[in-house]
């Protein structure tokens, strides 16, 4: 199981996975999820040794937020689209508010193929009305199919809205869709199974819906806070391909029981602001998703939480499960955290960051533990560019921090060749295991040079055998 501790940089001690804030202003704001991948330098030593000690673990942070029910039931269907494939498995997943609520936001991808649940959010969204539920699919993502997607999202909110004998009928129900894109979403079994998982609803736990959503997910994702008073923020997300993304991120849900101190339009803002730091600075290949969705909803049964405290733990809990999508990654073996300071703004330091986890020469370098440095920064000066060329003047490059160039000169020998292979290796984990083994990254730091304030932190990938092998049959 995770061990107890703390952390430091670039070495190998425990760090407990919740912990409370340190004596000041904030000493009463809460309990909240601890982690260190994105703090530059450092070094997280969580790890767990089986998938037991794992799944137990997240049994103990998953305790759902009052007013709140989940439910899960498994089908199966057929798609017209590849009939051969025969009967494939589908599960459906239902959460539900005691009543409905004002107090919920929620962002979305911004590709220009979006997904028909993408579309009814949207208009939700725009509408403002209560909301109560959500219905989640795995397997099909229901964009531009034949018949266009739309009716089939609204008859699945429809029959759980009917099923759950919520007064705000359909439109109190946000659906979301992963999956296969381009095939049509099978809204009969879909609603054939909702009764199914309305009575399997529990009031205990966020687990089973955070495994119910996955698809090439390796393990479920949770991540939890604990406010004064005895209010929660719960979150759980899936994700592990076409991780890119923008204002949102595969799919995640945030469940809180808080009563919020701020409106609705603070409460967007909030959210918005905590993506951006944490789900829009990862990256596992590149690949925006048509149905990427963050959605958060509060049930407003425990006192109220200032928003400055809630918009910090949010911010938290967002980072933790970014985190932990990409190191779900399909295929993964390192994460890759690329801190980017001395840029001209932080977009140029968000887009270098990026550029590097993004750039499959230097992944596939780091997959294999080879310190082809040259790689990496050759990709910096490939996303500077001859427009950025004064960040390039007084350039350092770190990995494991250990300077690799600096001043327009690489900084080689054999001795740290060595050492920069270790540091791969030390990061290393297996690509196929059900439980992550421990928190550790390849650490990179990029100091451009030129005396600008903008900087990033970004998350990403190596790239692997195993990630081509699952992306070359995903569909069956």
């Amino acid at each position: 199981a995770a061990g107890g501790g703390g952390s430091r940089r670039n070495s190998a001690r425990t760090h407990r996975p919740v912990a409370v804030l340190p004596r000041g202003p904030r000493a009463k704001a809460a309990r909240r999820a601890v982690t260190t991948a994105w703090l530059p330098g450092q070094q997280d030593d969580r790890a767990y040794t089986s998938g037991e000690l794992y799944i137990a673990y997240l049994e103990s942070i998953s305790k759902l937020p009052a007013g709140f029910r989940i439910g899960t039931a498994n089908l199966k269907f057929v798609p017209p689209e590849a009939p051969k494939l025969g009967e494939l498995p589908m599960r459906l997943t239902v959460i539900a508010a005691d009543a409905p609520s004002a107090t919920y936001a929620a962002v979305f991808t911004q590709n220009a193929f979006p997904g028909a649940p993408i579309l009814v959010g949207r208009e939700r969204l725009k509408v403002g009305a209560p909301l109560q539920a959500f219905a989640i699919n795995n397997k099909v993502s229901n964009v531009f199919p034949a018949d266009g997607g739309v009716k089939s999202s609204e008859a699945v909110c429809s029959a759980t809205a009917s099923e759950l004998g919520l007064p705000g009928g359909a439109a109190s129900v946000l659906p979301s869709s992963t999956g296969v894109i381009g095939w049509q979403l099978p809204a009969k079994e879909l609603a054939a199974a909702v009764p199914a998982a309305v009575a399997n609803m529990q009031g205990d736990s966020a687990l089973p819906a955070a495994m119910a959503i996955m698809t090439t997910d390796r393990y479920p994702k949770v991540s939890s806070v604990e406010f004064p008073g005895g209010g929660r923020l719960v979150g759980f997300a899936k994700g592990a391909g076409m991780i890119e993304p923008n204002m949102a991120t595969m799919l995640c849900y945030l469940l809180t029981d808080v009563d919020l101190d701020c409106g609705k339009a603070e409460l967007q803002a909030m959210l918005a602001a905590a993506v951006a730091c944490s789900f829009n600075s990862c990256s596992v290949d590149g690949d925006e998703s048509t149905s990427d969705t963050v959605a958060l909803l509060s049930s407003c049964r425990s006192p109220k939480v200032a928003s400055d405290v809630f918009a910090s733990a949010l911010k938290d809990v967002c980072m933790d499960l970014a985190g932990q999508v990409v190191r779900n990654g399909e295929g993964t073996r390192h994460v890759i955290r690329v801190a980017v300071t001395g840029a001209s703004d932080d977009a140029t330091a968000r887009r270098v960051g990026k550029g590097v986890v993004n750039g499959p020469l230097f992944k596939s370098a780091v997959s294999g533990n080879d310190p082809n440095v040259g790689r990496l920064v050759g990709k910096v000066g490939q996303v500077l560019s001859a427009a950025g060329a004064s960040m390039t003047q007084g350039c350092e490059c770190l990995i494991g921090g250990e300077t690799i160039f600096k001043d327009g000169r690489f900084a080689l020998d054999g001795e740290k060749e060595d050492r920069l292979s270790d540091h791969f290796k030390y990061a290393e984990m297996p690509s196929e295991s059900k439980f992550p083994h421990h928190s550790r990254c390849v650490d990179i730091e990029v100091r451009l040079g030129g005396g600008g304030s903008g900087s990033a932190v970004v998350l990403g990938s190596d790239l692997t055998r195993e990630y081509v092998d699952i992306n070359s049959d995903y569909r069956s």
